[in-house]
């Protein structure tokens, strides 16, 4: 059997130099059941992928929200060829109905326990739509290969799945439950030296956060092997426990040089409303120092726009990011499909948008508020983007890190701030497209309109 494996197309081509985590995973998972499968990976980012040049059996699309959009297109297409389609991911699996007009089959959930019986139904002609995987434990897991043709500075590896926090933006706890499963130290180990390379991206949602004396083994023994760099996604709260400075000096040992968190916001009503606190810990400030003495860099991530946001909170996060000395990732907030969020928004949503508009970069909602209307939001988030990106910012931050992390680090932040300033400069060219494309069929309503009246003036 010939599949293609296919990352779609985001609405901002060209982001962070990541090989798509989840599809050199999926083909090692394929090629453990199926070995004499002749297996294409393809990233839409990274290289033009067009459906009349996919030959394939099987094509399967791992989907995100912003994604959708290009993907049931695509999916579309590929299946007038009379290519068989199955999608999975986490949109897929929060709207599995609505992926089924679109595609043969749709892995809800985790593969592992499904995508045997997948591939066997699909050679037979007999997929039977929906197939809802099981967690299972994570001992034993495939390790990823390196499929994908383009070259990528960074892998990732992951090693442990679900959450015990509930964020009502996040869709992870109900994508891999609120308990969190292990995989075994000795596997991530071999993942990270066969696979990894010098520098990866740790995968999990926190890469500390549901058990510190797990987290403290694990830095311990990757500290033991060749030496690595990498980077992931952690809380604040775990810092402030009592054996969080004795974790962080384990993780740095082991090569963690800089770490992604949730700051959420500084608007106490918006912080309460995300249901956030439990990762945020008593002391968020004293997190933030705690891990930047460690030597590791920190970026916030940080939501705007919500509906206890007003635009002063656009001007406060950049005053904060001077103040501290650290790269900030801002969004707008968007209701993804199975969240909390989504469902307390569903009333607002501006429903004629498609999904490509859940990018992070776009208001998707009507806002309580008549001054934050929908241009506001977005402009404002253009705006504050254009102003952390400048190069002295950029710089100024950089040389703010620990000397403990140089140069690893430094050059980690680097090519993250690097990335991120051209990712928004290109949401910004193509929100300035759209821009002056509804103002130009505007005008020439109003246009047309006017011309109509006058043909009854006497």
């Amino acid at each position: 059997m010939k599949i293609s494996l296919i990352s779609p197309q985001f609405p901002h081509k060209g982001g962070f130099p990541l090989a798509p985590p989840s599809l050199e995973y999926l083909g090692a998972l394929t090629l453990r059941h199926r070995p004499d499968t002749e297996i294409t990976v393809l990233d839409a980012n990274r290289e033009e992928v067009s459906p009349n040049n996919i030959h394939a059996d099987l094509a399967g699309i791992s989907i995100m929200t912003p994604t959708a959009t290009w993907s049931y297109d695509f999916a579309d297409k590929l299946r007038k060829r009379g290519i068989t389609v199955v999608v999975g991911g986490i949109h897929a699996s929060a709207l599995p109905e609505e992926a089924l007009r679109h595609a043969d089959a749709v892995v809800v959930g985790e593969a592992e326990s499904v995508w045997g019986t997948v591939l066997a139904d699909a050679e037979r002609k007999r997929l039977h739509g929906i197939y809802i995987g099981e967690r299972l434990p994570l001992a034993g897991l495939p390790t990823p290969r390196r499929l994908l043709r383009q070259r990528y500075p960074f892998r990732a590896v992951f090693t442990a799945r679900g959450c015990i926090n509930k964020c009502s933006f996040c869709s992870v706890r109900r994508f891999f439950g609120d308990t969190v499963r292990f995989r075994p130290i000795d596997d991530v180990v071999h993942d990270v030296e066969d696979y990894a390379g010098r520098i990866y991206y740790n995968g999990d949602d926190n890469i500390w956060g549901s058990n510190i004396e797990r987290s403290i083994d694990l830095f311990r023994t990757l500290a033991q092997g060749p030496k690595r760099w990498w980077f992931g996604q952690g809380d604040l709260a775990t810092v402030q426990r009592p054996r969080g400075a004795e974790m962080l000096k384990h993780a740095f040992d082991s090569g963690l040089r800089s770490v992604w968190a949730g700051y959420e916001s500084d608007n106490e009503s918006t912080l309460d409303s995300y249901r956030a606190a439990s990762k945020q810990g008593i002391d968020r400030f004293r997190a933030l120092r705690i891990i930047a003495d460690a030597g590791i860099e920190i970026v916030l991530f940080m939501i705007l726009g919500g509906k206890t946001d007003s635009l002063a909170d656009f001007e406060k996060t950049l005053a904060f990011s001077d103040k501290m000395g650290l790269t900030i990732h801002p969004v707008l907030l968007t209701p993804y499909p199975g969240t909390e969020t989504y469902w307390e928004y569903t009333d607002s949503l501006i429903r004629e948008l498609p999904w490509g508009a859940y990018d992070g970069v776009h208001a998707v909602f009507k806002h309580p508020d008549p001054a934050m209307t929908v241009q506001v939001r977005e402009e404002g988030l253009l705006k504050l983007n254009a102003d952390l990106f400048t190069f002295p910012r950029v710089l100024r931050r950089i040389g703010s890190i620990d000397r403990k992390g140089f140069p690893v680090a430094h050059l980690v932040s680097f090519m993250k701030q690097i990335a991120m300033r051209r990712g928004f400069r290109k949401a910004y060219e193509s929100y300035r497209t759209s821009r002056m494309t509804e103002q130009a069929a505007l005008s020439e309503k109003d246009h047309e309109e006017a011309t109509q009246g006058t043909r009854f003036l006497p």
